[in-house]
């Protein structure tokens, strides 16, 4: 378990590439899982453990994800993320290089829950939820494997799939993201792509004191930006 920040009220920790963050129906360990027994067993608790989910990262995607350990840290986080006083950032090596250096995408989508894939659609559509993000490409290199890039992405708001679905409307899917156009979905590292959830910045839910942690990233893509 690498553990990024943690107080009374709060744990940040890494998440591994291709682990839920949170338990479904597939009956598969998750992080969450894993962190209440990670509490659990490092301070000898008896009785059950609280964790607080507050975001979700994507099976595939690896990165930072902060847990509440107590209802006054959940509330008070919730909070946080509702008003978008959190700002996250991710890092994503994809395909190609995006026309603009650096831009905003903003776009309506809709998941097919059955499917599992999230769409563009038209402004308006029912259950049809506004993802904005804005992304700087920070380096361009030829590999093996083409030419590839390596992008930040702010998203703005937090919808299921969004920065996957911006980096494909770009031309430019996310490496090993088969789902989303990506040539390279035969997997360099199973079930992961490579986008990272790489920053974080919060306030403390008591002491409202700014904090800051980030990881960096480690699927193999990344290597050839180090």
């Amino acid at each position: 378990m690498v553990v990024l920040f943690e107080d009374n009220h709060c744990i940040a920790v890494v998440k591994p590439h291709g682990q839920l963050t949170q338990s479904d129906y597939t009956g598969d360990v998750s992080l969450m899982r894993d962190v209440r027994a990670f509490i659990k067993e490092r301070d000898a608790k008896p009785g059950d453990v609280f964790i607080g989910l507050l975001h979700r990262l994507d099976r595939p995607v690896g990165g930072v994800v902060l847990f509440a350990k107590t209802s006054k840290g959940a509330s008070r986080l919730s909070a946080q993320f509702r008003e978008r006083r959190v700002k996250k950032t991710y890092r994503a090596v994809v395909e190609g290089k995006p026309a603009n250096a650096q831009g905003e995408v903003r776009h309506w989508l809709r998941k097919d829950d059955d499917a599992n894939i999230v769409r563009v659609v038209p402004a308006g559509t029912p259950d049809a939820k506004e993802a904005v993000l804005t992304y700087k490409v920070l380096q361009t290199a030829t590999t093996p494997e083409g030419v590839r890039s390596l992008v930040e992405v702010y998203p703005e708001t937090g919808r299921p799939h969004q920065i996957r679905v911006a980096m494909a409307s770009l031309g430019t899917p996310i490496v090993e993201d088969g789902k989303y156009g990506a040539s390279s979905s035969h997997g360099e590292v199973a079930g992961a792509i490579a986008l990272f959830a790489h920053r974080l910045e919060f306030f403390k839910p008591v002491g409202d004191d700014p904090i800051a942690v980030e990881a960096t990233p480690v699927h193999p893509a990344f290597a050839a930006f180090a």
